[in-house]
């Protein structure tokens, strides 16, 4: 469930007549979902009453994602918004807490199994091949901390930039994890030892993946635009700790 004070954290960060972005924090589901019937509270209905009109979903962050989430303000800018989604020409961009020393850069071309989006269709997972699927990664910041977890007494940990060139279910964690760099927090993909030893250190739970900015065209002056969302509070205090 959510608090009034996770809520307080969502703001609009850009609106014009034709689209708006906001941030969207940790724990909070864009729509209504089967899978998490308990919930309450979701973007798409605390956007439009914070703007005091319809919005039109686009794209989706994981529940358990923080970041920019953008939405059309009407039906043709939609259009042309998820036109753009959906042949991967809007570059997205995200930070993430990873265990280990990543490369200094790299490219994942990893292709992914279909995961059933139980959601928006009902097609059987054998009948799909795996989906191809793109990142790229760059190091930004590595920090070692002295803690023993299993036989290794310093723990390193990298900060990380994250690119999706496609857009496939869970693809950075998923990827991360493919690497044997995941991202710290995920409960599905992660290290559930590092991931007990940040909650410890730290006293929060949360993904540490958050989408920090989008690259689009827009939909009505056809000029670039780039949007850039800071951090959820408890990401920068995580930064903080960690030296980054």
């Amino acid at each position: 469930m959510h608090t009034d004070c996770q809520l307080e954290n969502i703001n609009v960060i850009y609106q014009d007549e034709f689209m708006v972005a906001i941030h969207k924090p940790a724990g909070l589901l864009v729509h209504r979902s089967p899978i998490d019937k308990h919930e309450t509270q979701f973007a798409v209905q605390i956007t439009r009453d914070l703007i005091g009109q319809k919005v039109f979903p686009i794209h989706r962050l994981d529940k358990a994602t923080s970041g920019l989430l953008l939405f059309a303000l009407d039906s043709a800018a939609a259009r042309n918004l998820s036109y753009q989604f959906m042949n991967h020409t809007i570059q997205k961009t995200y930070l993430a807490i990873c265990r280990g020393w990543s490369d200094e850069s790299g490219y994942i071309d990893h292709a992914l199994k279909y995961k059933k989006d139980k959601i928006a269709e009902k097609l059987k997972r054998e009948q799909l091949e795996p989906q191809s699927a793109e990142t790229a990664y760059k190091t930004l910041a590595t920090t070692t901390l002295d803690y023993q977890i299993g036989r290794y007494e310093q723990q390193r940990y990298s900060l990380l930039e994250l690119k999706p060139k496609t857009g496939r279910k869970h693809q950075l964690r998923r990827h991360m994890n493919h690497i044997h760099h995941p991202i710290i927090g995920d409960v599905k993909y992660g290290d559930r030892h590092h991931n007990h030893f940040f909650n410890d250190l730290l006293g929060q739970h949360r993904l540490y993946l958050a989408a920090t900015q989008l690259e689009l065209i827009h939909p009505q002056s056809n000029q670039p635009i780039t949007i850039d969302c800071p951090l959820e509070n408890n990401f920068e205090s995580a930064l903080k700790k960690l030296n980054f």
